[in-house]
Protein backbone atom coordinates (compact mmCIF):
# COMPACT_ATOMS: atom_id res chain seq x y z
CA UNK A 1 0.00 0.00 0.00
CA UNK A 2 1.50 2.96 -1.20
CA UNK A 3 1.34 7.23 0.34
CA UNK A 4 -1.20 7.47 -2.84
CA UNK A 5 -3.65 4.91 -1.94
CA UNK A 6 -3.98 6.27 1.78
CA UNK A 7 -4.39 9.41 0.38
CA UNK A 8 -7.35 7.89 -1.92
CA UNK A 9 -9.08 6.97 1.20
CA UNK A 10 -8.32 10.07 3.04
CA UNK A 11 -10.22 12.13 0.38
CA UNK A 12 -13.61 12.81 1.92
CA UNK A 13 -11.03 14.06 5.21
CA UNK A 14 -14.06 12.78 7.50
CA UNK A 15 -11.77 12.18 10.44
CA UNK A 16 -11.54 16.11 11.19
CA UNK A 17 -14.61 16.35 12.90
CA UNK A 18 -13.84 13.15 14.41
CA UNK A 19 -10.38 14.84 15.94
CA UNK A 20 -12.12 17.62 17.62
CA UNK A 21 -14.75 15.56 19.25
CA UNK A 22 -11.94 12.90 20.65
CA UNK A 23 -10.19 16.52 21.60
CA UNK A 24 -13.11 17.78 23.61
CA UNK A 25 -13.62 14.16 24.99
CA UNK A 26 -10.06 13.50 26.12
CA UNK A 27 -10.07 17.18 27.74
CA UNK A 28 -13.05 16.03 29.75
CA UNK A 29 -11.77 12.69 30.74
CA UNK A 30 -7.99 14.35 32.13
CA UNK A 31 -10.77 17.02 34.09
CA UNK A 32 -12.26 13.96 35.54
CA UNK A 33 -9.39 12.00 35.89
CA UNK A 34 -7.66 15.00 38.10
CA UNK A 35 -10.77 15.67 39.95
CA UNK A 36 -11.36 11.53 41.26
CA UNK A 37 -7.59 11.41 41.72
CA UNK A 38 -7.48 14.48 43.74
CA UNK A 39 -11.02 14.11 45.68
CA UNK A 40 -9.45 10.76 46.81
CA UNK A 41 -6.10 11.70 47.71
CA UNK A 42 -8.21 14.83 49.89
CA UNK A 43 -10.39 11.43 51.41
CA UNK A 44 -7.24 9.60 52.42
CA UNK A 45 -5.45 13.12 54.02
CA UNK A 46 -8.35 13.86 55.85
CA UNK A 47 -9.16 10.51 57.33
CA UNK A 48 -5.39 10.73 58.09
CA UNK A 49 -5.39 13.84 59.30
CA UNK A 50 -8.15 12.96 62.06
CA UNK A 51 -7.76 9.41 63.14
CA UNK A 52 -7.32 9.09 66.49
CA UNK A 53 -7.64 12.58 67.44
CA UNK A 54 -10.16 13.72 70.11
CA UNK A 55 -11.97 16.89 71.75
CA UNK A 56 -12.68 16.53 76.11
CA UNK A 57 -15.13 19.20 75.89
CA UNK A 58 -15.55 20.59 80.30
CA UNK A 59 -18.86 22.65 80.60
CA UNK A 60 -19.28 24.30 83.70
CA UNK A 61 -21.22 27.68 84.59
CA UNK A 62 -18.60 28.56 87.77
CA UNK A 63 -14.88 29.38 86.03
CA UNK A 64 -13.05 28.38 89.03
CA UNK A 65 -15.06 24.84 88.99
CA UNK A 66 -14.13 24.45 84.92
CA UNK A 67 -10.74 25.05 85.10
CA UNK A 68 -9.77 22.58 88.21
CA UNK A 69 -12.21 19.69 86.45
CA UNK A 70 -9.81 20.57 83.36
CA UNK A 71 -6.84 20.06 84.86
CA UNK A 72 -8.00 17.17 86.53
CA UNK A 73 -8.86 15.34 83.42
CA UNK A 74 -5.32 16.59 81.89
CA UNK A 75 -3.40 15.49 83.62
CA UNK A 76 -5.31 12.19 84.32
CA UNK A 77 -5.15 12.00 80.32
CA UNK A 78 -1.14 12.54 80.14
CA UNK A 79 -0.90 9.23 82.15
CA UNK A 80 -3.37 7.42 80.48
CA UNK A 81 -2.23 4.18 78.11
CA UNK A 82 -5.14 4.63 75.89
CA UNK A 83 -3.35 8.32 75.41
CA UNK A 84 -0.37 9.69 73.14
CA UNK A 85 -0.94 13.17 73.99
CA UNK A 86 -3.06 15.93 75.39
CA UNK A 87 -2.64 19.44 74.98
CA UNK A 88 -4.93 22.07 76.21
CA UNK A 89 -7.09 24.69 74.09
CA UNK A 90 -5.43 28.24 75.32
CA UNK A 91 -8.73 31.01 76.05
CA UNK A 92 -7.06 33.21 73.45
CA UNK A 93 -7.13 30.32 70.78
CA UNK A 94 -11.16 29.53 71.98
CA UNK A 95 -11.61 33.80 71.26
CA UNK A 96 -10.30 33.40 68.05
CA UNK A 97 -12.30 30.34 67.18
CA UNK A 98 -15.36 32.12 68.70
CA UNK A 99 -14.69 35.12 67.07
CA UNK A 100 -16.60 35.01 63.67
CA UNK A 101 -19.91 34.42 65.43
CA UNK A 102 -19.01 36.41 68.55
CA UNK A 103 -16.81 38.78 67.87
CA UNK A 104 -15.11 41.27 70.29
CA UNK A 105 -17.42 39.21 73.34
CA UNK A 106 -15.59 36.30 72.52
CA UNK A 107 -12.46 38.10 74.32
CA UNK A 108 -14.93 38.74 77.47
CA UNK A 109 -13.06 37.07 80.53
CA UNK A 110 -16.41 36.08 81.95
CA UNK A 111 -17.60 34.68 78.95
CA UNK A 112 -18.56 30.94 80.49
CA UNK A 113 -16.08 29.79 77.64
CA UNK A 114 -15.90 25.52 77.82
CA UNK A 115 -12.31 23.80 78.61
CA UNK A 116 -11.28 22.14 75.36
CA UNK A 117 -8.58 19.37 76.11
CA UNK A 118 -6.96 17.78 71.98
CA UNK A 119 -5.98 14.30 72.98
CA UNK A 120 -4.04 11.80 70.63
CA UNK A 121 -5.69 8.70 71.01
CA UNK A 122 -3.57 5.26 71.22
CA UNK A 123 -3.73 2.74 68.57
CA UNK A 124 -5.85 0.41 70.61
CA UNK A 125 -9.75 -0.30 70.08
CA UNK A 126 -10.97 0.94 73.86
CA UNK A 127 -8.83 4.15 73.70
CA UNK A 128 -12.05 6.16 72.96
CA UNK A 129 -14.01 4.34 75.43
CA UNK A 130 -11.17 4.63 78.24
CA UNK A 131 -11.15 8.56 77.85
CA UNK A 132 -14.40 9.02 78.06
CA UNK A 133 -14.79 7.18 80.86
CA UNK A 134 -11.91 8.85 82.50
CA UNK A 135 -13.47 12.03 81.70
CA UNK A 136 -17.06 11.34 82.84
CA UNK A 137 -15.43 9.81 86.28
CA UNK A 138 -13.03 13.10 87.03
CA UNK A 139 -15.78 15.87 85.23
CA UNK A 140 -19.34 14.85 85.58
CA UNK A 141 -21.26 16.10 82.20
CA UNK A 142 -17.61 16.50 79.88
CA UNK A 143 -18.05 15.44 76.35
CA UNK A 144 -15.21 13.74 74.58
CA UNK A 145 -16.19 14.41 70.68
CA UNK A 146 -14.12 12.24 67.80
CA UNK A 147 -12.94 14.61 65.18
CA UNK A 148 -14.09 11.84 62.70
CA UNK A 149 -17.30 11.91 63.43
CA UNK A 150 -17.73 15.62 63.12
CA UNK A 151 -16.46 15.46 59.35
CA UNK A 152 -17.72 12.00 58.02
CA UNK A 153 -20.04 13.40 56.29
CA UNK A 154 -17.33 15.61 53.83
CA UNK A 155 -15.71 11.62 53.94
CA UNK A 156 -18.58 10.74 52.36
CA UNK A 157 -18.86 13.18 50.09
CA UNK A 158 -15.48 12.97 49.08
CA UNK A 159 -15.69 9.52 48.30
CA UNK A 160 -19.17 9.94 46.28
CA UNK A 161 -17.47 12.46 43.85
CA UNK A 162 -14.59 9.91 43.54
CA UNK A 163 -16.71 7.27 42.40
CA UNK A 164 -18.74 9.12 39.91
CA UNK A 165 -15.68 10.66 38.40
CA UNK A 166 -14.75 7.38 38.08
CA UNK A 167 -17.74 6.07 36.66
CA UNK A 168 -17.37 9.59 34.47
CA UNK A 169 -13.80 8.74 33.14
CA UNK A 170 -15.52 5.26 32.06
CA UNK A 171 -18.67 6.64 30.25
CA UNK A 172 -16.17 9.12 28.31
CA UNK A 173 -14.22 6.41 27.18
CA UNK A 174 -17.38 4.37 25.51
CA UNK A 175 -18.85 7.49 24.13
CA UNK A 176 -15.12 8.29 22.44
CA UNK A 177 -14.79 4.42 21.11
CA UNK A 178 -18.34 4.69 19.69
CA UNK A 179 -17.00 7.56 18.02
CA UNK A 180 -14.33 6.10 16.89
CA UNK A 181 -16.99 3.03 14.95
CA UNK A 182 -19.13 5.29 13.35
CA UNK A 183 -15.84 6.95 12.17
CA UNK A 184 -14.34 3.84 10.59
CA UNK A 185 -18.09 2.73 9.59
CA UNK A 186 -18.72 5.65 7.52
CA UNK A 187 -15.22 6.02 6.42
CA UNK A 188 -15.70 2.22 4.87
CA UNK A 189 -19.10 2.96 3.20
CA UNK A 190 -17.82 6.14 1.78
CA UNK A 191 -15.14 4.49 0.49
CA UNK A 192 -16.89 1.01 -0.53
CA UNK A 193 -16.12 1.69 -4.56
CA UNK A 194 -12.35 2.35 -3.75
CA UNK A 195 -12.15 -0.43 -1.47
CA UNK A 196 -13.91 -3.10 -4.22
CA UNK A 197 -10.90 -1.87 -6.75
CA UNK A 198 -8.22 -2.33 -4.30
CA UNK A 199 -9.32 -5.60 -3.61
CA UNK A 200 -9.29 -6.11 -7.55
CA UNK A 201 -6.05 -5.40 -7.48
CA UNK A 202 -5.45 -7.86 -5.05
CA UNK A 203 -5.34 -6.11 -1.52
CA UNK A 204 -6.29 -7.88 1.13
CA UNK A 205 -8.87 -7.04 3.86
CA UNK A 206 -6.29 -6.71 6.79
CA UNK A 207 -3.87 -4.41 4.51
CA UNK A 208 -6.99 -2.18 3.69
CA UNK A 209 -7.85 -2.60 7.62
CA UNK A 210 -4.14 -0.83 8.28
CA UNK A 211 -4.88 2.04 6.15
CA UNK A 212 -7.98 2.80 7.94
CA UNK A 213 -6.30 2.22 11.15
CA UNK A 214 -3.47 4.34 10.42
CA UNK A 215 -5.80 7.72 9.67
CA UNK A 216 -7.81 6.97 12.84
CA UNK A 217 -4.77 6.77 14.74
CA UNK A 218 -3.30 9.83 13.34
CA UNK A 219 -6.62 11.67 13.77
CA UNK A 220 -6.74 10.45 17.15
CA UNK A 221 -3.35 11.86 17.86
CA UNK A 222 -4.60 15.40 16.66
CA UNK A 223 -7.41 15.24 19.16
CA UNK A 224 -5.41 13.62 22.00
CA UNK A 225 -2.80 16.50 21.47
CA UNK A 226 -5.05 19.48 21.91
CA UNK A 227 -7.16 17.75 24.55
CA UNK A 228 -4.64 16.89 26.49
CA UNK A 229 -2.67 19.64 26.45
CA UNK A 230 -5.63 21.83 27.40
CA UNK A 231 -6.46 19.48 30.03
CA UNK A 232 -3.12 19.39 31.56
CA UNK A 233 -2.69 23.21 31.68
CA UNK A 234 -6.61 23.27 33.29
CA UNK A 235 -5.59 20.90 35.82
CA UNK A 236 -2.22 22.70 36.66
CA UNK A 237 -3.86 25.95 36.80
CA UNK A 238 -6.50 24.31 39.14
CA UNK A 239 -3.90 22.93 41.63
CA UNK A 240 -1.98 26.29 41.93
CA UNK A 241 -4.85 27.88 42.71
CA UNK A 242 -5.96 24.85 45.48
CA UNK A 243 -2.76 25.16 46.94
CA UNK A 244 -2.79 28.90 47.35
CA UNK A 245 -6.30 29.06 48.93
CA UNK A 246 -4.80 28.36 52.46
CA UNK A 247 -7.65 25.48 53.31
CA UNK A 248 -5.92 22.53 54.61
CA UNK A 249 -8.93 21.02 52.81
CA UNK A 250 -8.26 22.29 49.42
CA UNK A 251 -4.58 21.39 50.22
CA UNK A 252 -5.29 18.28 50.62
CA UNK A 253 -6.26 18.16 46.92
CA UNK A 254 -3.17 17.30 44.82
CA UNK A 255 -2.96 14.35 42.11
CA UNK A 256 0.85 13.85 43.45
CA UNK A 257 3.56 11.76 41.37
CA UNK A 258 1.29 9.08 40.90
CA UNK A 259 -1.92 10.93 39.61
CA UNK A 260 0.33 13.39 37.77
CA UNK A 261 1.78 10.35 35.60
CA UNK A 262 -1.93 8.67 34.94
CA UNK A 263 -2.75 12.54 33.76
CA UNK A 264 -0.11 12.48 31.83
CA UNK A 265 -0.39 8.59 30.27
CA UNK A 266 -4.17 9.22 29.49
CA UNK A 267 -3.52 11.04 25.91
CA UNK A 268 -1.01 8.14 24.61
CA UNK A 269 -3.63 5.32 25.86
CA UNK A 270 -6.33 7.07 24.28
CA UNK A 271 -4.34 6.62 20.53
CA UNK A 272 -4.13 3.14 21.89
CA UNK A 273 -7.32 2.86 22.33
CA UNK A 274 -8.71 4.26 19.14
CA UNK A 275 -6.80 2.69 16.76
CA UNK A 276 -7.61 -0.92 18.75
CA UNK A 277 -11.38 -0.23 18.51
CA UNK A 278 -10.89 0.88 14.96
CA UNK A 279 -8.98 -2.28 13.75
CA UNK A 280 -11.50 -3.97 15.37
CA UNK A 281 -14.56 -2.42 14.38
CA UNK A 282 -13.06 -1.98 10.54
CA UNK A 283 -12.63 -5.78 10.54
CA UNK A 284 -16.02 -7.12 11.80
CA UNK A 285 -17.56 -4.40 9.11
CA UNK A 286 -15.15 -5.83 6.12
CA UNK A 287 -15.92 -9.27 7.32
CA UNK A 288 -19.98 -8.62 6.90
CA UNK A 289 -20.48 -6.12 3.93
CA UNK A 290 -17.20 -6.10 1.88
Amino acid sequence: MTAATARILDAARQGRAMAWVLAIMLFLTVLATAAGIGTARAAAALGQALAGRATVQIVDADSAARTAAAARVLAALRQSSAVRGATPVSRQELARLLGPWLGDAARDADLPVPALIDVDLAERADALDRVRTLAARLAPGARVDRHGDALAAVGRLLRLLTALAAALVALMAAASAAVIVLAARSGLEAHRATIEVMHGLGATDVQVARLFQRRIARDAALGACVGGVAGWLVVGGLGMQASGSGSQLLGGITLGQGGWGAVIALPFAFVALAALVARRAIMRTMGRQL
